[in-house]
């Protein structure tokens, strides 16, 4: 500081420990990080008299500009902060006036005081004009101080809120998981009447698809495949009420219509219509070999017929489950299977994915490949479908959706 006399720096000493005081209270307060700055700049305007003050400060490697006030200041919010001073200024404080190749914003600034943490600066605090009587090396040590304490604990709280959101995430991925393994049946049919095989491929840690075979009495056999929108625990909970909904009501021997009617009403309670479910419904009778299914908005399952003929999309049903509390309409398709037919069900990360020039592998490519592998097992069959879809994928950006894939063969 100049030359004062002791009562002068005694007061100025008294200054400088209100600030500290205001400072220290505001961050144990558990102020907003808006708030925080606000208080720093007030602070050093009412206690110390700095009369222009710029702060900027590190956020997502970004450096954005949290505090400004003086006459005669640009809005230093939309000013870039010059590379002159981020590659010179790093440890000490450094006079702007010796800097080359400041816009004019900068003109009536005068010091650059770097705040820095292990060798990182993370702010930037920039003065101006400042008080005849609180100026020099040691008022700028204190402001550097000061504002290393406001920065670094701002930064504190963000690794903390980091760490306990990363802590969090994890939790809800392996809570999604375990919930989606429970799921998934542990065994599929290959009796004398039919083999059911299922694959799934995740497209992040946890998926929205879903599949089920319930084994019901009198011979019967019911196939699902699911689409819910949205992932993580929200999706898995509620595909994990739409099980049990469904098992519920096949065990109570209700007709296919009812079922469907019933599960909507379940999701739409349960969600609100923020969230849906597509989702294909198949009841096989072994014995009369009558399929009856319904699909609610999913994509169409393809029936091969071993004739030769074209394969068969199953379209009959009704719009998406959980939308609307009431279904606007609901058609239960029906047809007798003949022998060495095969069923493929799938969700729409088979077919949504595309090459280089953005062409789609679509229900086409699916097709083309079921008909050179119609006689092969299914595991074949399958790990045929996925070697070709990543094969399709030429520019490397992987599938776009988890990939879901549940085949029958009625013998």
């Amino acid at each position: 500081m100049p030359n004062t006399t002791p009562e002068k720096k005694l007061f100025l000493k008294e200054r400088e420990l209100g600030a500290l005081l205001e400072i220290t209270q505001a961050i144990n307060q558990d102020h907003s990080e808006a708030a925080l700055y606000r208080i720093f700049q007030f602070t050093l305007l009412g206690q110390l008299n700095i009369r222009r003050l710029v702060l900027y400060v590190k956020e997502d490697r970004e450096w954005a500009c949290m505090a400004c006030f003086g006459t005669g200041l640009a809005d230093f919010r939309n000013v870039e902060l010059p590379s002159a001073i981020t590659d010179t200024c790093t440890s000490v404080p450094c006079r702007l006036g010796e800097m080359l190749g400041l816009s004019p914003e900068w003109e009536n600034l005068e010091v650059a005081i770097p705040v820095v943490q292990n060798g990182y600066v993370l702010a930037y605090v920039f003065t101006g004009n400042v008080h005849d009587d609180y100026a020099g090396e040691e008022a700028t040590k204190f402001l550097q101080t000061l504002s290393n304490i406001l920065v670094g604990a701002i930064e504190n709280r963000r690794l903390a809120r980091q760490r306990v959101a990363s802590a969090a995430m994890r939790k809800e991925i392996e809570i999604a998981r375990e919930v989606q393994t429970m799921l998934f049946p542990q065994r599929l049919p290959n009796d004398a009447a039919v083999a059911v095989h299922a694959s799934y491929v995740p497209h992040t840690a946890v998926g929205g698809d879903y599949y089920d075979v319930v084994e019901l009495e009198d011979n019967r056999v019911l196939l699902c495949v699911a689409d819910v929108s949205g992932k993580g625990v929200a999706a898995s909970l509620l595909m994990s009420n739409f099980q049990a909904g469904l098992r519920t009501l096949m065990r109570q021997q209700v007709d296919l219509a009812t079922v469907v009617h019933e599960l909507n009403h379940l999701i739409f309670r349960n969600a609100g219509g923020d969230k849906f479910i597509t989702v294909f419904f198949g009841l096989y009778d072994r014995t009369t070999r009558e399929l009856h299914y319904v699909n609610a908005g999913h994509n169409d399952p393809l029936l091969l017929l071993d004739s030769g003929a074209a394969s068969q999309p199953l379209k009959e049903g009704t719009i998406m489950l959980g939308v609307m509390e009431e279904l606007p309409m609901l058609n239960v398709g029906h047809l007798v299977v003949p022998p060495h037919s095969l069923l493929l069900t799938y969700t729409d990360g088979l077919t949504e994915v595309f090459d280089a020039n953005q062409n789609e592998f679509g229900e086409e490519g699916v097709l083309r490949v079921l008909r050179q592998n119609r006689y092969a097992p299914l595991a074949t069959v399958h790990a045929e479908l996925l070697r070709e879809i990543t094969a399709f994928d030429q520019a490397g950006t992987g599938f776009a959706d988890d990939v879901t894939i549940l085949s029958c063969r009625f013998k």
